[in-house]
């Protein structure tokens, strides 16, 4: 050994360090540990809290309270989730009300025939209903069951429009002849109310790209309206034109019109205008649904120009067929 080097400190210097270092650990864990409980705050309340909200108005829309509402207090995803489960509960519950509504109005619609029908066959089983009387109350019941058939068959074209399960058959054809054809199937009860069928089509032809069996339904329909709110002798007109492209088809009376503030709601299921403004409405009050059903299922649009007293026309439109004139 040829000699020894000896450094040395005060210990005072030693524990000073320390504590410094160990006083800058502490404020950083305490600096770690607030910021840990402030995140675990705002996970609990911006984000469990509102969670365990969500799923339990989930279970309580599963087991039928559509009543519940959750509250929207964030514009973030939550919020936006929230917004919309509210939403589908409000849907959910205008469908189960309108469900109920749908049923009251078929049951009353399928009551009333059927009473009449039962009540007629049995006066004449028991022979209330005089023999030289049957016709007249045979063909009471006629009426009925006609009224039964063209309701049933209303509610089977809504259900296939509804459903989706009736598959559009989109093709070329000509509207102008489509009109002429579902004109002359008026011809008779025309002829009875001495009502003149104007037809003002916009040349020989005029080609759409549609389904041409659900546009046949949608002009019987309103064709068929407009010769129950018209008056004997007057007229109704069937036009076409062509603007940018596409076809404009209207279906214009001299009826008697409809209030402003029904003009809303014809299009509703089952609604049906004061049946004391005129003859023959007894209709389904299904007709208009089923126009706006095919006319919104081609992606068209249909409107109504109303004034009492004055007369009604509807106007929907048609995608002209490419490549015609």
């Amino acid at each position: 050994t040829h000699g020894y080097l000896l450094v040395h400190k005060p210990y005072s210097q030693i524990t000073d360090a320390h504590s410094v270092l160990m006083r800058n650990t502490y404020i950083v864990i305490l600096i770690i540990y607030v910021l840990s409980f402030i995140i675990l705050l705002g996970v609990h309340f911006l984000i469990y809290r509102p969670l365990v909200k969500i799923t339990n108005a989930a279970k309580q829309y599963a087991s039928g309270n559509l009543d519940v509402v959750i509250p929207v207090n964030t514009q973030d995803e939550i919020g936006y989730l929230s917004a919309s489960l509210n939403y589908m509960s409000s849907q959910l519950k205008d469908m189960e009300d309108y469900q109920k509504k749908f049923v009251a109005n078929v049951s009353h619609d399928f009551r009333s025939p059927l009473t009449s029908i039962k009540g007629y066959v049995e006066a004449i089983l028991d022979g209330t209903i005089p023999p030289e009387l049957q016709d007249k109350y045979l063909n009471i019941i006629s009426h009925e069951a006609d009224r039964l058939e063209k309701l049933t068959r209303s509610l089977l074209v809504l259900n296939d429009l509804d459903e989706r399960k009736r598959m559009m058959n989109i093709r070329k054809f000509d509207i102008n002849d489509v009109i002429k054809n579902t004109a002359n199937t008026f011809e008779v009860i025309c002829s009875k109310k001495n009502i003149d069928l104007e037809l003002l089509l916009s040349g020989r032809e005029l080609f759409v790209e549609a389904d041409m069996e659900q546009i046949q339904q949608v002009l019987y329909n309103l064709i068929d309206n407009a010769i129950k709110f018209s008056s004997d002798s007057s007229i109704i007109k069937a036009e076409t034109s062509e603007r940018h492209g596409t076809v404009f088809v209207s279906i214009k009376d001299s009826g008697v019109g409809i209030p402003r503030e029904k003009q809303n709601k014809i299009w509703d299921r089952f609604y049906k205008i004061d049946s004391s403004r005129g003859k023959d409405r007894k209709g389904t009050g299904l007709g208009l649904s089923i126009v706006r059903e095919i006319v919104a299922a081609h992606n068209q649009n249909i409107n109504v120009i109303s004034t009492e007293g004055v007369g009604t026309e509807f106007i929907f439109t048609l995608e002209k067929s490419r490549g015609t004139s």
